[in-house]
């Protein structure tokens, strides 16, 4: 069993608020495909990350979750790059984590 997490920015690179509509309609593909999600959303979660060596950059981000039997490593490639081109960002982080469910 994976657990695959998807950090969502909640401002594009210009700093501009992303539309509510473009996070429910992630919700409802990753819903629709994996039978349920869980959602980190009411706090945003804080990103920080070094670009260089003299200054680091900050986001605010949405966390939402799936579970999978499998790791279609393909799909997750192309959906990534989707979200990317979505959400108008250079990178977006999905992580898969292999999990054991008790």
């Amino acid at each position: 069993m994976y657990l695959i997490q998807l950090l969502l920015p909640l401002y594009d690179n210009t700093g501009q608020p992303l539309p509510k509509t473009l996070f429910a309609s992630v919700r409802d593909e990753l819903v629709q495909r994996f039978g349920g999600l869980t959602a980190h959303a009411r706090a945003p979660v804080d990103g920080l990350w070094c670009e260089d060596d003299e200054h680091a950059v900050r986001d605010d981000l949405i966390l939402y979750e799936v579970m999978t039997a499998d790791l279609d490593r393909g799909w997750w490639q192309q959906y990534r790059t989707s979200l990317e081109a979505r959400f108008r960002q250079e990178q977006v982080m999905i992580r898969a984590q292999h999990i054991e469910q008790l």
